[in-house]
């Protein structure tokens, strides 16, 4: 069967464009009580995960159903205790959605939000914890979606272990695509996708935990199907199965997409044709007119924003669908 080529690009971190590989290895079903699956395909994923994120024999991983949001949700519902309290930091969308499940799932909620163009006060991070000895754990995003803000998530882990807090990073659209150690930097869950920057297919997210830390939250869970410390103790006692079914063909072609990732030179290479590619549209679009909503030392590779133009002639939906006709 011949897989057709796509008929436009997907300009977005996730889901995004995928390799015909990626979607062919979808062309066969698998059970999910066998080895060839459990061990070949599940454990391996696993494996190479922790391997991405840290040289450390410290993590495990734990992959979960749904979308990324599922994911970043059962971390915060499950890792935090009955009297957790929780810091997050904001500065767009997605950070207001840590906020927001937390509240939720009715945990004390910390908010700083410092708007959508501005990185986290370190200062007042620092003083808060000082004061407020009640956090248990800190949250920030990574690559905040909103507007493609990089946030400084070394210097935040610093400061967040100075006071021993627990440390969730929402790396959902900069893990595989911006080289990062979890350990040096102090993360203890890093929470990230299948269809972001390792260029999977969407279905599942997965969650990097530091072990001594995940062990500690048995029974801490505010639901079922998203409990984080039953999948994982399932999966690790029994080497790759899932609880509940598992979205076998996008697992498959997740591990494909890590192949390719390794086959491309690594995170190191990926996010320099990131680079290489953030650059080209910069230019591009600065000669058209546009300008870029962050300074360039506050902007990630893997979404730019642009301001939209004062002209009077410039329309949006017409200039989206002309790209998407475009190819």
């Amino acid at each position: 069967m011949n897989i057709p080529d796509n008929p436009y690009l997907l300009l977005t971190p996730g889901p995004l464009s995928t390799s015909k590989p990626v979607k062919a290895v979808m062309l066969r079903d698998w059970c999910t009580w066998d080895d060839d699956y459990n061990l070949g395909v599940v454990e391996k994923i696993r494996t190479g995960l922790v391997n991405l994120a840290s040289t450390s024999s410290a993590y495990t991983s734990v992959l979960m159903q749904g979308s990324g949001t599922f994911s970043v949700e059962s971390t915060i519902g499950s890792v935090l205790p009955p009297n957790g309290k929780l810091l997050v930091l904001v500065n767009g969308g997605y950070g207001k959605r840590l906020a927001q499940i937390s509240n939720r799932l009715n945990i004390e909620t910390i908010i700083h939000d410092s708007g959508e163009i501005v990185q986290p006060n370190l200062e007042l991070l620092e003083s808060t914890l000082l004061r407020d000895t009640d956090i248990t754990h800190v949250t920030v995003v990574h690559c905040e979606t909103t507007t493609g803000m990089l946030n400084p998530i070394d210097e935040i882990g610093r400061i967040v272990k100075s006071y021993h807090k627990v440390y969730i990073v929402d790396a959902m659209s900069s893990f595989g695509g911006i080289p990062m150690n979890a350990q040096n930097i102090g993360i203890d869950y890093l929470v990230s996708s299948a269809n972001k920057c390792i260029q999977g297919v969407p279905g599942f997210g997965f969650v990097i935990a530091k072990r001594d830390e995940l062990e500690k939250t048995k029974g801490f869970a505010r639901s079922l199907s998203l409990d984080l410390y039953d999948q994982w103790k399932t999966m690790e006692d029994d080497h790759g199965k899932w609880r509940y079914t598992s979205p076998t063909h996008t697992v498959r072609a997740f591990l494909q997409a890590m192949k390719e990732l390794e086959e491309e030179g690594g995170i190191e290479k990926r996010h320099q044709r990131y680079l290489e590619n953030h650059s080209l549209l910069v230019k591009g679009m600065t000669e058209l007119g546009f300008s870029c909503l962050l300074p360039e030392k506050l902007q990630s590779p893997i979404i730019t924003s642009f301001n939209s133009p004062d002209n009077p002639a410039y329309d949006f939906n017409k200039f989206y669908h002309t790209l998407k006709e475009k190819g």
